[in-house]
């Protein structure tokens, strides 16, 4: 699964430390997501959503489409 969350990470100049902390995950977790080496559970994808303010659907794309 594609995502932006680098992207977004660093729009709002946030280390993958910060946003950890954030999310209530590890550092590690959030390497692994923006490499897509692991998927977000359901209520982690909408923390991270509610957290950058937008809908899943502009985080997250599915590789397949």
């Amino acid at each position: 699964m594609k995502n932006r969350l680098k992207v977004l990470r660093a729009e709002r100049d946030w280390s993958q430390a910060d946003l950890a902390e954030r999310l209530g995950v590890s550092r590690q977790s959030v390497n692994a997501l923006e490499t897509g080496k692991y998927d977000p559970s359901l209520p982690l994808a909408f923390r991270i959503a509610r957290l950058f303010g937008l809908p899943i659907e502009e985080i997250f794309q599915d590789e397949a489409v």
